[in-house]
């Protein structure tokens, strides 16, 4: 008798004691998926944690049911199309619920987890990887490409990414990085975040490559939502994008109306990264005083 189909994602956490992952399920559902279909593995940022209630990444952003009262939560897998038949989601968990510092330190910790992630899709498949991964998570996206072969990582869509320009340079130095295509998903709602990181974490002695990667590289594809050109060109291609929620929002990337639907066809084929807009901005200003309303900081100019 032949198992149900259950469209709920790979479970993969990474804990004290390295990766665990149910890689019996994992070879029956890579064995079912159709040919060509994307294995896409989801990875949050900080302040999630396996195990933890309401700050549970499974329960929340990488489930198929996010409970409907949390306004920072829309289901991953289900938008992305990741349902076990028209493609497997891999939703990685790690421990990101403590202080920024020590969450920015195991993030290039779990970056090898997220490696053997990889290794273990391509033992059982042949078929290479793709990674979405949402700010701290593209620390962790970036830091597995050392420890991969070249091509068992095809591409890495970061979005509001919390890693820096110099970092994620020698990331894509490296045999897997020169192969692998990156779409850096960018905006200006996320300013007093990449001022946070840029300067609570890096002392203001980095730059965030939520201001860009700042050079041409292969395979690199900087995405600035914010800009009116880009927005343009979005729509041109079949994908607008409605207004971000709020001013300020480390999760627009995810949770502006019609950006979910333009990784999933960057996913799927339907839509080419060489085709995305290029526009980006000849300075950027921050909207730490647009959007704060009297805080009080001064405004600041990003550099390009």
């Amino acid at each position: 008798m032949a198992m149900p189909h259950d469209p709920r994602p790979i479970r993969a956490d990474v804990g004290p004691n390295g990766l665990t992952l149910n890689r019996d399920r994992l070879a029956r559902k890579l064995a079912a998926l159709p040919r060509g279909a994307p294995v896409v593995a989801m990875v949050h940022g900080w302040r999630y944690a396996p195990g933890f209630s309401r700050d549970c990444p499974h329960g929340s952003i990488l489930s198929l049911d996010p409970p409907p009262e949390d306004r920072r939560a829309v289901s991953w897998p289900r938008h992305l199309g990741l349902d076990g038949a028209r493609g497997l989601g891999i939703a990685l968990g790690w421990n990101a619920r403590c202080d920024p510092w020590r969450a920015h330190l195991r993030a290039k910790a779990t970056g090898t987890a997220l490696a053997e992630v990889a290794r273990t899709v391509h033992a059982l498949s042949g078929r290479p990887l793709q990674i979405i991964a949402h700010s701290m998570g593209a620390r962790v996206a970036l830091a597995a490409l050392p420890h991969v072969a070249p091509g068992l990582i095809r591409r890495l869509i970061l979005l509001a990414a919390a890693e820096t320009r110099g970092r994620t340079l020698a990331a894509l130095d490296s045999p897997a990085g020169r192969s692998v295509e990156v779409i850096n998903v960018t905006t200006r709602e996320n300013d007093l975040f990449d001022a946070c990181f840029e300067w609570g974490i890096h002392l203001g002695l980095r730059t965030s490559i939520g201001q860009g990667l700042g050079r041409a590289h292969p395979g690199w594809h900087d995405l600035w939502i914010d800009q009116p050109q880009a927005l343009a060109g979005l729509a041109a291609l079949g994908h607008p994008l409605e207004d971000p929620p709020r001013r300020i929002c480390h999760w627009s990337p995810y949770l502006r109306p019609g950006t979910i639907a333009l990784y999933r066809a960057l996913i799927d084929g339907s839509l080419a990264a060489c085709d995305l807009p290029r526009h980006r901005p000849a300075r950027r200003w921050s909207r730490l005083i647009l959007g704060a309303g009297g805080m009080g900081l001064a405004p600041k100019v990003w550099g390009t």
